[in-house]
């Protein structure tokens, strides 16, 4: 029997344009196949702001419209809430933002939920970095050791964004042993080669010919680094100019696997350029902090463009009853998914 995986990318609020394009894949479902999302996904799988989504469709009752509307200008205002210490140059010698109002957001929606609160036979996996051991920490209901860990904690670390956010420190190793935790993308940004290689590794019996997996991306960054400059830049000027943290989440490599290890026609990745091109002229800025009204509303549109050019594959994906070709990222020339 196949297994579906539905992983998610990080990006802070492009998480947004992720979410408003599962309620409309949801919205499909439930009118013309009287279905859900849920009953269709084996394995979620996350990072960072993808962590938070892969949690709250995994372990909670929330539907998929409240989870998409957790992107909201009021939440965003409160997760983004500035650091106004004494002496601190936000972002350069301390976090540009304060962790009570993120850490706030998600436990008022993910509440009590634990990373074992998935049905029977389905699975989650979270990722984040744990910087004193220097290793990928990848959270997951398949360990038994993360099943009571709560997912509200576990989001708060894997969206902890160096430069952005305080690191979390959680206990997670069963034997008092602390881990200091930062943002999965740094790592992972696209969790869906994780997803893949622990879905093999639960389903010892399953062959790749019957994973079907659907990778949804937050958009990816087109602006230009200044390529002789940077010959002259240092830590300060990396950070500042270079969007160093972008250039480490960079997700197209796992794009690449993904498709080549899947069947034909087995893979959907939904992702596009943040600029414009055919079908989205006004495209949402590619921070990922820029939380102002006019670029949460952009971004939702980022997410019916979406379903305009993968929301029929991707229902027929989820159903078992896709025949066309796999798909990749929307070539911005074209406007439409490259095969």
């Amino acid at each position: 029997m196949s297994k579906f995986v539905l992983s998610i990318d990080g990006g802070g609020i492009r998480g947004a344009a992720s979410a408003q394009f599962l309620n409309h894949i949801e919205n499909v479902l439930n009118k013309d196949h009287n279905t859900s999302i849920r009953n269709c996904v084996d394995f979620y799988a996350g990072t960072s702001t993808g962590g938070l989504i892969a949690l709250a469709l995994a372990t909670t009752d929330l539907s998929v419209s409240d989870i998409s509307k957790l992107y909201s200008y009021k939440n965003a205002k409160q997760i983004f809430s500035e650091n106004l210490g004494l002496f601190e140059v936000d972002g350069i010698n301390a976090p540009k933002y304060e962790a009570s109002g993120k850490t706030k957001v998600i436990k008022s929606n993910l509440k009590d939920a634990r990373v074992g609160d998935v049905p029977d036979n389905k699975h989650v996996l979270v990722v984040t970095y744990g910087i004193e051991k220097r290793k990928p920490v990848v959270i997951k209901s398949t360990e038994p050791l993360h099943r009571k860990l709560k997912c509200s904690e576990v989001a708060d670390a894997s969206s902890a964004a160096p430069t952005y956010f305080p690191t979390k420190n959680m206990d997670i190793g069963g034997k008092n042993e602390e881990f200091w935790l930062v943002d999965g993308g740094v790592t992972a940004n696209n969790p869906t080669m994780c997803a893949i290689a622990e879905a093999m590794r639960t389903w010892n019996d399953l062959s790749m010919e019957q994973m079907r997996v659907l990778s949804l991306g937050t958009g990816y960054r087109t602006r230009k680094i200044n390529g002789p400059e940077s010959r002259k830049w240092g830590a300060l000027q990396w950070f500042t100019k270079g969007s160093i943290l972008d250039v480490l989440t960079d997700e197209r490599v796992v794009s690449y696997q993904a498709m080549s290890i899947t069947r034909p026609g087995n893979y959907i990745r939904v992702n596009a350029e943040l600029k414009p091109q055919p079908g989205l002229p006004n495209a949402p800025d590619d921070a990922m902090d820029d939380i102002s009204p006019k670029n949460i509303k952009r971004l939702k549109e980022l997410g019916d463009f979406w379903f305009d050019k993968y929301g029929e594959q991707t229902v027929a994906l989820l159903l078992g009853g896709y025949q066309g070709p796999s798909m990749d990222r929307i070539d911005a020339m074209s406007g439409n998914p490259i095969v």
